[in-house]
């Protein structure tokens, strides 16, 4: 995947998140069975999500890899492969949710795709 696909898809879905968080957060607590205290959490991790997806957006345009855009490409890696990391373990746990399993994909995957581009050269198209 080149590294201005992989920002536009991860801008996409981190967008539609944010979105949906931010906008929809009593309908995400119902649905899910979250309590009803946790709706401002919801909302601000609605506005993490909106934030990066901005983020990555602007910056798909960029030069990724190697040292180019390092902190964009550093801080996607951090995200997805500790929020991935994390999915993994609570997935292992709780197997029959398959929601959250698609999530851990999602996330492990987008965690190895910013990888490959934090530590590879990015390819310069002539």
């Amino acid at each position: 995947m080149n590294a201005k696909l992989q920002m536009s898809a991860s801008a996409i879905v981190m967008g539609m998140a944010g979105i949906t968080l931010s906008f929809f957060p009593q309908e995400f607590a119902n649905h899910f069975d979250i309590a009803a205290a946790n709706i401002v959490i919801l909302q601000l991790l609605g506005a993490l999500y909106f934030s990066f997806a901005v983020l990555n957006w602007t910056a798909k345009g960029n030069l990724t890899g190697g040292i180019y855009s390092r902190p964009v490409a550093n801080g996607n890696l951090i995200h997805f492969g500790i929020g991935g990391l994390t999915l993994l373990k609570f997935a292992s746990r709780n197997i029959s949710l398959p929601y959250i399993w698609i999530a851990t994909v999602i996330y492990l995957t987008f965690a190895i795709f910013f990888g490959f581009v934090l530590f590879t050269n990015p390819v310069i198209k002539k």
